[in-house]
C-alpha cells in the first residue's frame, strides 16, 4: 500500500455508537496510529470480545475477529502463536476484560504474549443498559445500584502490572493525538502491552463526563501516559527456546512420523 493515511484503515461500515461516545476518539486514534506505523492491513489483526467497544474490528480495514464475551485475548493469543509475524491488537471494554474475561487477562499478561490489549474503560456496562461494572466507582448510582454501588472499583492499570504486563499505559479518548502516540508505543513494545483508555459513556454516565475527566487530568487526579515498562522474553521467545532444546537442529517430524508415534497406520 502506498500513502498511508488514517483514511486507509477505514471500512465501509459506519460506527453505531451513541453520539458523544468516547469510543469514536479511540477509533480515530487507532486509525492515526496504524497510519503512522505504516502497517499493512493484511499484516494486522484486530480481535475483540462482546460489548459496545468490541464492535471496533468491523470499522478497521484489517483482519478482524469479533469473538465471545470476555474471550478476545485467548483468540488473540492463538493468532499470535500461529503466526508471530502478524501485528495483533485485542480490544474491548472494562466489563468484557475484567469481569467475565478477567482470567484471560491474567494469563495473557503473565505469559507476556506479544500483543497489544486496548481496553476502553467507561466504568459501566453500556450495551446492557447501564449496570455497574468492575470499574464503577464506589457509591455511584446505576441501573443495578439504585442506592449506590457497594463495591470498590478495580484499577485496570494496577491490575495489569500485578499480572505481569511488561508495558502499561493510560490514555483519554478526548485526546486523539496523545492516545495515538500511546497506541504507537504499546504496539511497538515487544511483549504484552496494556493500554487502558478512559472512554466516557455519555448515555449511562452523563453528558458531563468528558469535562469532568479533563478537569481531573489537569488537576493530576488521573495520571495519563506510560505507567510501567520492563523488558522480558515473550511467550514466543520462550517457546522457541523450548523447541530448540527438544529438537536442536533436527528437522521437525513429518505427518507420517507423528501419526506413527500414536500407532496409527493411515
Amino acid at each position: 500500500m502506498n500513502g498511508y493515511t488514517p483514511q486507509s484503515y477505514k471500512t465501509d461500515l459506519k460506527p453505531v455508537w451513541c453520539p458523544g461516545c468516547g469510543d469514536f476518539g479511540v477509533l480515530n486514534s487507532l486509525y492515526r496510529a496504524l497510519a503512522e506505523l505504516k502497517f499493512e492491513p493484511h499484516d494486522t489483526v484486530v480481535v475483540s470480545g462482546i460489548g459496545c467497544s468490541s464492535r471496533l474490528p468491523g470499522y478497521v480495514e484489517s483482519y478482524g475477529f469479533n469473538s465471545l464475551h470476555g474471550r478476545g485475548l485467548p483468540i488473540a493469543t492463538g493468532v499470535k502463536l500461529a503466526s508471530p509475524a502478524l501485528k495483533v491488537i485485542a480490544v474491548g471494554g472494562d466489563g468484557d476484560g475484567i469481569a467475565i474475561g478477567g482470567n484471560h487477562f491474567l494469563h495473557a499478561a503473565r505469559r507476556n504474549t506479544d500483543l497489544t490489549y486496548i481496553m476502553m474503560d467507561n466504568e459501566i456496562y453500556g450495551l446492557t443498559k447501564g449496570q455497574a461494572a468492575p470499574t464503577t466507582p464506589l457509591g455511584d448510582k446505576t441501573k443495578s445500584t439504585t442506592y449506590g454501588n457497594p463495591e470498590a472499583a478495580v484499577d485496570p492499570c494496577a491490575l495489569a502490572i500485578s499480572f505481569g504486563a511488561t508495558w502499561v499505559g493510560r490514555g483519554f479518548s478526548g485526546d486523539v493525538k496523545g492516545t495515538a502516540e500511546l497506541m504507537k508505543q504499546a504496539i511497538a513494545h515487544k511483549g504484552f502491552a496494556f493500554l487502558n483508555i478512559i472512554s466516557p459513556c455519555v448515555t449511562w454516565r452523563g453528558d458531563d463526563q468528558h469535562k469532568e475527566i479533563r478537569e481531573k487530568i489537569k488537576a493530576g487526579e488521573i495520571e495519563i501516559g506510560v505507567l510501567h515498562e520492563v523488558v522480558k522474553p515473550t511467550l514466543v521467545d520462550e517457546m522457541l527456546e523450548i523447541r530448540w532444546k527438544a529438537q536442536g537442529d533436527k528437522q521437525p517430524p513429518t505427518r507420517k512420523e507423528l501419526l506413527g508415534a500414536f500407532g496409527t497406520t493411515f
